[in-house]
């Protein structure tokens, strides 16, 4: 019984446990005295850049970008980008590179549009070429059956024509016999005609 109620005391503060993390943004004081017993007249946040003038194991004498001199407490200087400055250089590198990708998809969206169209306009005249292609062939293949009749028939003559040589032949033969006739009868009878 005793377990139980210390487990019943103890549940309320496990119950009200957060997850927490521990800040990575460093306020460093900016003091006036060397040995940094005075209090500080600025604070530098974490990634401020500092020129180093004179540094020895506890502290440093620097010099801000915009000239104002101090001194501060040497540990907490790095020679390495802190995290926070590589990540917002990443962020804004990644913001940049996503502003070009948008400008050049932008830009290549004229030119992928006329890519498409002449794809498209490509492939129909892929299909007049494969159509032409089946005519072509088709008509190789009526050109062959011609030359083939062609060599059969070489040296023959449309029915037709026979038959309109034959009846020439036959009127050109009856006029000229009656023409004979004619010119035999006169002969005999003195240049007068008789029938």
């Amino acid at each position: 019984m005793r377990i139980l109620s210390i487990l019943l005391i103890m549940l309320p503060p496990l119950a009200m446990a957060e997850t927490a993390y521990v800040t990575d943004n460093l306020r460093l004081g900016l003091h006036r005295a060397q040995d940094t017993s005075d209090n500080a007249f600025r604070t530098l946040e974490s990634g401020q850049q500092v020129e180093i003038i004179t540094r020895d194991r506890n502290y440093a004498q620097v010099e801000l970008p915009d000239g104002t001199p101090g001194y501060v407490k040497a540990a907490y200087l790095v020679f390495d980008k802190p995290a926070r400055l590589v990540v917002q250089e990443t962020q804004a590198a990644l913001e940049a590179s996503q502003k070009e990708l948008a400008d050049l998809k932008r830009a290549f969206a004229a030119p992928a549009a006329t890519i498409e169209s002449m794809k498209s306009e490509l492939e129909k005249k892929q299909q007049e070429l494969d159509a032409n292609a089946v005519l072509l062939e088709k008509a190789a293949s009526e050109n062959e059956s011609y030359r083939r009749r062609y060599a059969q028939s070489k040296f023959s003559l449309p029915l037709t024509w026979v038959a309109g040589a034959m009846g020439v032949c036959l009127l050109a033969g009856f006029l000229a016999a009656l023409w004979w006739t004619d010119h035999q009868s006169r002969k005999r009878h003195g240049g007068v005609r008789i029938y």
